[in-house]
């Protein structure tokens, strides 16, 4: 990691139940959480609008949720994200082997219509030399309303801060998923 990370008793303790929640949910403080609690407020503000994005009221399903923010994962090269996301897909009941076939979904049948329309949505939306057009919005009608089209984009746009954010510091995968090597790329 590029940026040290200070001890539990350094940060305020305001801040401590999220990092108790953490060791709760994932059985140790995620690294890049103490590296966003450098800023506590800006924590904060990341934590809350994680938090609306991953609600259960949310218009997107977890799965499509998850399979997107993978995606976006991969592109950026966050090992850290791709291992955690990855670890909540299978939570979520997707198999090992549709987590792999990620990578190239486009040449997989794993993956339905929606979810190809949303992938390919978070692939244009995150690489820089891509635009989006009315057709691939039109595409994305077929399956998603306006608010959910609005959904997908926040959830994209908020992984792609979330990943390059831990990618630029360094923030190293903390082992949640054992999935192949070749898929954090």
């Amino acid at each position: 990691m590029r940026i040290a990370l200070k001890k539990l008793k350094d940060y305020p303790w305001y801040l401590r139940p999220f990092f108790w929640n953490q060791k709760r949910k994932y059985g140790e403080v995620l690294k890049a959480g103490l590296l966003w609690a450098r800023v506590p407020k800006l924590f904060g503000a990341v934590a809350l609008l994680y938090g609306v994005i991953d609600r259960k009221g949310s218009p997107l399903s977890p799965v499509l949720r998850s399979l997107v923010t993978v995606k976006v994962s991969q592109i950026n090269g966050c090992a850290f994200c791709v291992d955690i996301n990855s670890a909540t897909l299978m939570k979520r009941g997707v198999s090992p082997g549709k987590v792999e076939a990620l990578q190239t979904w486009r040449d997989s049948g794993l993956f339905d219509e929606m979810e190809r329309v949303a992938l390919e949505y978070a692939e244009t939306v995150t690489r820089s030399d891509c635009q989006v057009d009315d057709d691939q919005v039109a595409r994305l009608k077929q399956y998603f309303n306006e608010d959910g089209i609005v959904e997908l984009t926040g959830l994209i746009a908020f992984q792609n801060m979330s990943s390059k954010f831990n990618s630029a510091l360094g923030v190293p995968s903390q082992g949640f998923c054992q999935i192949p090597r070749s898929t954090l790329r």
